[in-house]
């Protein structure tokens, strides 16, 4: 723990984080799928999933705007962050889904999620619990995005990426898998960004 903890404090983004008063160093990595991608623009309706502790939201806020709207979801509970709805539960219960579409008052431009499941440290059932988020994550996209907007989630590499890739591929265009550099060299989790969405048939 001693050998991670100064890891940890040496580490660039977690030591920048500190100064700039984000809440995680993760807030780098949507930083730089937004520079890359532009996903969010002023004034958006943002669902941010898997939030806690509220560093994509810190983000997201400064995107969005005054006029835009950011909705945080999570498990945990997050402290309060200034123009955040947020909304404590599973994101994959029909509850807390309606509890989103509420909230949301209507279609959202931008769906993203950070979420991971609690890991196991055995390879493959972390990277199937962490395609289960990611489709559901997926499901409430395609239920909340308007027409044209946008998703990034959260992935572990593994053999059941294609084929989520796949059917995120009917839905957008176009879609790719991006490691942002604020990644740490071991993990092995990507970001999955669609763009434009083209809606159900």
């Amino acid at each position: 723990m001693g050998h991670w903890r100064k890891q940890q404090h040496q580490d660039r983004y977690f030591r920048q984080a500190k100064q700039e008063g984000y809440r995680a160093r993760s807030a780098y990595k949507l930083l730089q799928i937004q520079q890359k991608f532009r996903l969010v623009r002023k004034g958006d309706v943002v669902i941010d999933l898997g939030a806690a502790p509220g560093s994509w939201s810190q983000v997201l806020t400064q995107l969005v705007g005054e006029r835009g709207r950011v909705i945080a979801v999570d498990l945990q509970p997050i402290e309060p962050i200034p123009g955040v709805i947020t909304i404590v539960g599973d994101m994959t219960a029909p509850d807390v889904q309606a509890r989103i579409m509420e909230s949301a008052e209507g279609k959202v431009d931008v769906v993203l999620s950070d979420a991971a499941p609690s890991t196991t440290g055995i390879k493959l059932r972390d990277h199937v619990l962490s395609i289960e988020l990611a489709r559901a994550a997926f499901q409430i996209a395609k239920a909340l995005l308007a027409l044209k907007g946008h998703m990034a989630v959260k992935v572990f590499e593994g053999e059941d990426l294609p084929h989520l890739i796949r059917d995120v591929k009917r839905a957008f265009h176009p879609v790719k898998v991006n490691t942002p550099p604020a990644t740490r060299n071991e993990s092995w989790e990507s970001f999955l960004v669609a763009r434009n969405y083209k809606g159900t048939d």
